[in-house]
């Protein structure tokens, strides 16, 4: 009777491990699956702003969450017209983001802030602009890219 038991618990295991170890998944997250961005296709790599309205855009920009001098991204696109500029810093380092148009001019730029997000608006016409963290040595050190605006 014993050995009857024994076999009965090991079966009982056989069968609870089988039930809950892994094997084929019939289901699964796609968004786990399908990259959003830049970072998670490999960072460095171009992103895409978001559709608005006729004559507007939405880019959105991440600094490193380790707090690194870098962005998520080193590049943008974004449609002519009115375009809005989202930042978001979830390190506990300051950072900011601003665009500046080919003569070197400022055009627009979100608030320093570390662990927090802000928003800034600027029309832009088509050509190439560089977007930057404005702390000093912060651009110097790497942290800055290219919008391109179409």
């Amino acid at each position: 009777m014993k050995k009857f038991a024994a076999m009965f618990a090991v079966l009982v295991a056989a069968l609870a491990l089988v039930a809950c170890g892994g094997g084929d998944d019939t289901t699964s997250d796609t968004a786990a699956e399908t990259p959003t961005t830049q970072e998670e296709n490999g960072g460095g790599g171009e992103k895409e702003a978001e559709g608005g309205t006729a004559g507007s855009a939405t880019v959105d920009f991440e600094a490193d969450p380790s707090g690194a001098l870098a962005y998520t991204t080193d590049s943008a696109t974004a449609k002519a017209g009115e375009v809005t500029v989202n930042f978001t810093n979830s390190s506990s380092v300051p950072h900011d983001v601003a665009i500046e148009d080919e003569a070197g001019e400022t055009i627009a730029e979100t608030e320093v802030l570390a662990e927090g997000s802000d928003s800034t608006t600027a029309e832009l016409e088509p050509g190439e602009y560089k977007f930057y963290c404005s702390v000093p040595g912060h651009r110097q050190g790497g942290m800055e890219g290219t919008l391109t605006v179409k």
